[in-house]
Parts: C-alpha cells; sequence; structure tokens
C-alpha cells in the first residue's frame, strides 16, 4: 500500500457512473469487542464526562487539547487507495482519546465512521463522493459558525467533487473560542495542478484574515504540499503569522529547503526531521490567547488494522496535543443571534487595563451597529450605516454592566434585533424591537463591558460582550 501520497486518477465517466450507482457497500462493526484490542487508557476514556477530556483549569486560565487530523481515503471501493468498506469501521473507536479531530475524505463510508465514534458534536456529512467536499469535524467541544467553502481553483480529477475547507468556533471553555479550519487542497504535481493549489491556498488565507480577524485559529488537514517542492506555496501560512507544529517541535524552527528533494526519509521513525507528511497542523494566538504545542505524533502504530496490522488509510493520522493559557484579564460572554455576517473580536484592540467612555447603537426595527469608545480614544464600531444613531456617555467612575440581547429573523437570516445596554447608575441605551428569544449577559461585581465579538454585515447579525476588571 503507497502511503500519504497524491490522490487517485479517477475517470470522469467511470467515476460518475459508480457514484449514482452508489457501491459502498459500508459495515459496521462490533465496536465491544474490538475495544478489547485498544490500550485501557483509550477504554477509559469513553467512560469519561466529556467535559473532562481535555484538562481545563478555569480558575489560573490555563488547559490543554489534543488535535487529530486524518484522511480517511473514504473513496468509493474501486477509486480508493485503501480498503474502506473493510478499514473505517475500526476508525471511530480509534479517535476516541483526541479532543478535536478532522477528517478528510469521508464520502462514501462516513455512516461507519460516525456509528462507531463517541464524540458528541459532529459535523453533518456534505454527501458522498462527487457531491460532497469530505471533510468532517468530530470533537468534544461545542462548536458554532460552521462554514463549507469550495475552492475557487481546482485542476483534473480534483474537480469531480467540491473539496475546499470547513471553519467552525470551537468553545474549548466558558470564554475560550478557538477558529479551526480543516482543508483539502488540489493534488497532484503538474504545473495546472500547482497553480491550483496555490490558489487555495491563497485562497483560505485570505478567508481566514476576512472571517477570523482578532480570534485565534488552528488549520490542519490534508495540504498536499511539501516545503521542499518549488511548486507549492505552503510557506504562506508562515507569512500571516502561522506556525508549523512538525517545524517546531520536530525540526526546532528549521524549515526544509524549497527545491531539494523530498523528505520521504519515513520507514521506522515517522515522527521525524527528515519525514515531511502532506497532512500538516497550523496555529497562531491573538492577544488574549497564547497557543503552546507539546507533542507532535505520526500516528502509523494506531490507525491500523486489528489483524492484519495493515494501516487504516492511504495517509497517516496527525496528532499533537495543545497547551493555551489566557493572557489577559479578560471574560467572554457566549455570542447570541445567527452565523451570517463576518465574524469580529475586539480583543487585539484592547490594551492592558480598558475602559468605555461611550457606547452607541444605531438601530430602527433591527439592531444596524454597535460601538464603544473607550477612554484611550480607541472606537470599537460593528455593522452598517443604517437606522437612527443613540449615543450615551459615561460619567467618571460609571461603567457598562449588563446587556440584553434579542433575536429575530430577517429574510431567513437570524439577526439582533434588539440590544439594551444598562450602565452601573442604572441608566440605559435601547435599541431595536424586542423578540420572544432574548438572553442577557451581565458582568461580574467589580468588571464592565469593554468590547465586542461576534458578526456582522449591513446589520448586527451576532453579538457577544467582553468583560474587564473596572480600573
Amino acid at each position: 500500500m503507497k502511503i500519504e501520497q497524491s490522490k487517485k486518477g479517477i475517470p470522469l465517466l467511470i467515476g460518475i457512473l459508480w457514484f449514482l450507482f452508489n457501491c459502498n457497500g459500508e459495515k459496521v462493526i462490533n465496536t465491544e469487542s474490538f475495544l478489547g484490542l485498544i490500550q485501557k487508557t483509550d477504554r477509559t476514556k469513553i467512560d469519561t464526562n466529556y467535559s473532562d477530556l481535555a484538562v481545563i483549569d478555569t480558575v489560573n486560565g490555563t488547559g490543554t487539547f489534543s488535535l487529530l487530523t486524518y484522511n480517511v481515503a473514504g473513496l468509493l471501493e474501486p477509486f480508493s487507495s485503501s480498503n474502506p468498506s473493510e478499514n473505517t469501521p475500526y476508525m471511530g473507536p480509534l479517535m476516541t482519546p483526541f479532543d478535536l479531530i478532522q477528517v478528510q475524505e469521508d464520502f462514501n463510508y462516513h455512516a461507519s465512521l460516525y456509528a462507531n465514534d463517541v464524540h458528541p458534536y459532529r459535523s453533518a456529512t456534505s454527501g458522498g463522493m462527487g457531491i460532497g467536499d469530505g471533510l468532517n469535524t468530530l470533537s468534544y467541544f461545542p462548536f458554532s459558525d460552521f462554514q463549507r467553502v469550495d475552492w475557487d481553483a481546482c485542476n483534473g480529477t480534483d474537480c469531480l467533487t467540491p473539496k475546499g475547507f470547513t471553519l467552525a468556533r470551537h468553545k474549548v471553555a466558558p470564554g475560550v473560542f478557538l477558529d479551526v479550519y480543516n482543508l483539502h487542497t488540489n493534488a497532484s504535481t503538474e504545473e495546472a495542478d500547482l497553480a491550483a493549489r496555490r490558489s487555495n491556498i491563497l485562497q483560505i488565507l485570505n478567508f481566514i484574515e476576512s472571517n477570523s480577524a482578532g480570534n485565534a485559529v488552528i488549520v490542519m488537514g490534508d495540504t498536499n504540499t511539501r516545503y521542499t517542492r518549488s511548486g507549492d506555496n505552503i510557506r504562506e501560512f508562515i507569512n500571516h503569522g502561522f506556525t508549523d507544529v512538525w517545524i517546531q517541535l520536530i525540526r526546532g524552527g528549521s524549515y526544509p529547503t524549497q527545491g531539494a528533494d523530498a523528505l520521504m526519509d519515513c520507514e521506522g521513525h515517522r515522527t521525524s526531521t527528515g519525514c515531511e507528511v502532506v497532512d500538516k497542523i497550523f496555529y497562531r494566538g491573538n492577544s488574549y490567547i497564547s497557543l503552546s504545542p507539546s507533542s507532535y505524533l505520526i500516528e502509523d502504530a494506531r490507525f491500523v488494522h486489528p489483524v492484519t496490522g495493515v494501516p487504516l488509510s492511504d495517509h497517516y493520522a496527525v496528532s499533537s496535543t495543545f497547551n493555551y493559557s489566557l493572557l489577559q484579564n479578560l471574560l467572554y460572554s457566549d455570542a447570541f443571534g445567527g452565523p451570517h455576517g463576518t465574524a469580529f473580536n475586539d480583543v487585539n484592540s484592547l490594551t492592558s487595563s480598558p475602559s468605555a467612555s461611550k457606547i452607541s447603537l444605531r438601530s430602527g426595527s433591527r439592531v444596524d451597529a454597535v460601538s464603544l469608545q473607550l477612554t484611550n480614544g480607541t472606537v470599537l464600531s460593528h455593522g452598517g450605516t443604517g437606522g437612527s444613531l443613540q449615543t450615551l456617555s459615561l460619567g467618571t467612575g460609571e461603567y457598562l454592566d449588563q446587556v440584553k440581547l434579542c433575536s429575530g429573523v430577517k429574510s431567513g437570516h437570524t439577526r439582533i434585533f434588539y440590544a439594551q445596554f444598562r450602565t452601573s447608575l442604572a441608566r440605559f441605551l435601547t435599541g431595536g424591537s424586542t423578540t420572544s428569544s432574548c438572553v442577557t449577559y451581565s458582568a461580574p461585581n467589580g468588571w464592565g463591558i469593554i468590547g465586542f465579538h461576534g458578526r456582522s454585515g449591513d446589520e448586527i447579525d451576532k453579538l457577544g460582550v467582553i468583560f474587564a476588571p473596572v480600573p
């Protein structure tokens, strides 16, 4: 079996015919008997409360979580380089110890992958080969704002199914959110393939800059790239502030020479400086969340058939354990509303001891915009220019201690219809129209609202607040 190489050629007509007949022959194994073959620590984790799987210290704002990225080779049986009808059911139980998993090529054997998995939060399939993108997320952390985005460019057989990337915002602890991306780029190495893949990399990075501004971000998946390949632009992630876990932990920060021979010395010790795989994990923190990977492993010994010992996919699974810590004395509320508009997060605009001096609303029947001016002159504004403007200036020692939000549906999109801000002196700024779906976020004693996070376009689609101690 050929592990972790460029993808399979699929004749267009034959592939479409096979897909239409849907000859997938899914299999479900007896997981109870199979679990006896897994390490005891893994079995123990299945019976653990999900919230205890990641190690979280909510008092000191620190935590640890584990990641896995895995191309599961779930193409229809005649076209997969693996044996997915036989192998896929064995993958689910082996994924149990990992807190957050991204899979690629999860096409026609999706049901048997999920049937034997215990993660409570999972994305729904987008369809089999020829219809779906094969990208799915499995997590012990609740996630929201899940999006699928197709590539703008593809070449050859990669155009037979809508490959692309996904985004989900994971809540790893109260007030601690990570934007986690899953990607699968164009494969093969002809010039047209390389051009499409370079376009894929630039597309996802541009999307991240627009949709994850101010957020901590992790990107995982099958990049189909190598640092040594002269036609690949995977270094663009580094240029956008990301760190490659393999480069950091295994190679000590040293990047392979572009244009050199591929690093294929993978036999016997695949987690090594001489073994580059195309499945990669990148990360970057923000001014609130510091991310630090503590382990990196090619899981070649775990994901094998329990009888034959043969790898379950034509790719190796790649895992990493991360530590995080909070860099500022802040608290985040949840965000309330819908998944539309563009995400925003004010945390990178905050000073070490922020305080608010003025709150503004633009509203009519809904909330068009929110704006907060800090005492240092910084203005944090989100939304459009519609509605009527209202402003409330805060007096000396006065601060915002509560917000009530109500949502409704406009043109098929959930938006913020109503906002009421309260100050510590029981003064109010109110805009929009109330609905039956509302939430109230109150600051802890001695804390105030000093920023926002959420989503907006011409109006406010989703809103949460950031609290800080009152100076």
